[in-house]
């Protein structure tokens, strides 16, 4: 039974993450799932009131979103049972003025978003998606999403023979060699505003399209995700980290009680450090508990029994490049979610919320594993310590173990995703404040 839930649960995570391309579409696919079971759209520009046993989201620049159970328990007594996650990943960008025609080709001007690994954008079958701004009718300028779905860039390597040294020592320049190449020029060709126009009106026959006033757009591998190995014992996909650990706390907040109150936050802009207005480092989920808690001693209460599950992944130890990791916590393809740790605050687990998540994995079957990084080598970060500091919660970092991150095509276990929302279920179950499990 266990592997056919999980064989659900991958298909699932796999069709979320080929219908978002983008943090928008992500924003707006967990929009709709939790629409369809039952919560209550919030709008920040409305008066809240919100009612223990209800369910509510509300979403920020569209490609930030939290979802919220209140439960039936007090939040002072039994506080709530937050998670945590980002919408977004490395990925290359559309600069404003993107369209240019060199050597009788239509290129496309792009800025990288995030540590991406460039050389893994090569040789790609790329489209385009993401969020366009436009005049309509009236004098209130529109935004819709788009996608178009089919290939129709590429960024082709350059030939062996034309560089004798790439297997050897090969850097890539992203101002320079950055720059997927879109059509043949011609006669005919439209520039790019022509062309956002013709695909906003194939979405939408009805629209009313007067001229294009921005974009943020980018590219992605039309590549789709699939389960792979002789056995399918992984899962190889864009945008696992993060969208996997997205649909990880959506999963679980779909299933969450009415007893427990419980938080989903899924942040944009964490790779490029979350400094922004729907970020982690910026007020979003300050706001809405204010809102949701406006006494301050209350609120400074509920927070005490609160806790964080920060869901990002972590570095799985790689059979070809074994001394890229500290010899003691080399993580394994499906050895169950990894408790990040780092002494530097880049992680912002303690011993007590360790302990809290090894006692739910226990009690949900699912193994546990520990990542530190090599004291020689800069560790990353997540929105933990990001949270922890804006929010004062104690919060706990924990991820799917994973090769090639930030890579256009990453490689997870098929086992761990699912691991990990059980553990996440059983983590909203559970009613009692963090430190007083029984």
């Amino acid at each position: 039974m266990q592997r056919a839930d999980t064989q659900s649960f991958n298909q699932g995570l796999l069709e979320f993450i080929a219908a978002s391309p983008t943090p928008f579409h992500a924003t707006r696919n967990m929009a709709e799932q939790l629409v369809a079971a039952g919560f209550v759209r919030l709008n920040e520009a409305d008066s809240w009131s919100l009612q223990q046993g209800k369910r509510y989201f509300v979403t920020r620049n569209d490609s930030s979103i939290i979802a919220f159970c209140y439960g039936s328990t007090p939040l002072e007594k039994t506080g709530i049972r937050m998670f945590g996650a980002h919408t977004d990943s490395p990925c290359l960008k559309l600069k404003p003025n993107a369209y240019s025609v060199n050597a009788g080709y239509v290129q496309l001007a792009v800025e990288v978003y995030g540590g991406a690994l460039l050389n893994t954008w090569f040789d790609r079958d790329l489209s385009i998606a993401g969020r366009v701004t436009y005049k309509g009718d009236g004098d209130v300028p529109l935004s819709r999403l788009i996608d178009f779905q089919r290939p129709v860039a590429c960024l082709p390597n350059l030939a062996i023979h034309l560089d004798r040294e790439a297997n050897r020592n090969k850097s890539v320049n992203p101002q320079k060699e950055m720059l997927p190449i879109l059509m043949v020029a011609g006669a005919e060709e439209q520039d790019l505003h022509s062309l956002l126009k013709t695909e906003l009106q194939r979405t939408d026959a009805d629209a009313v399209v007067k001229a294009i006033l921005g974009f943020e757009l980018s590219l992605y591998d039309t590549h789709k995700p699939a389960l792979i190995g002789f056995n399918e014992d992984f899962i190889a996909s864009a945008r696992l980290d993060n969208l996997l650990s997205c649909y990880v706390g959506l999963d679980a907040m779909l299933n969450a009680s009415t007893e427990q109150s419980c938080l989903l936050v899924c942040n944009d802009h964490e790779e490029v450090g979350s400094a922004s207005a729907c970020g982690a480092k910026g007020p979003m989920l300050e706001h809405f508990l204010q809102r949701l808690i406006p006494d301050t001693q209350l609120r400074l209460r509920a927070l005490d029994a609160s806790m964080m599950i920060s869901a990002d992944n972590a570095h799985a130890i790689h059979p070809n490049y074994q001394q890229k990791h500290d010899a003691g916590h080399g993580p394994m393809l499906n050895g169950g979610p990894v408790i990040k740790v780092n002494s530097n605050q880049r992680y912002a687990t303690t011993s007590e919320t360790a302990a809290l998540f090894k006692l739910l994995c226990g009690r949900a079957g699912v193994p546990v594993q520990s990542f530190v990084s090599r004291s020689d080598m800069e560790c990353g970060s997540t929105i933990g310590p990001i949270t922890s500091s804006e929010v004062g919660v104690k919060t706990l970092d924990v991820g799917v173990p994973t090769f090639a991150m930030h890579s256009t095509r990453e490689l997870a276990g098929s086992d761990d995703a699912y691991g990990l929302s059980r553990v996440a279920k059983a983590y909203f179950e559970q009613v009692a404040a963090p430190g007083k499990f029984a």
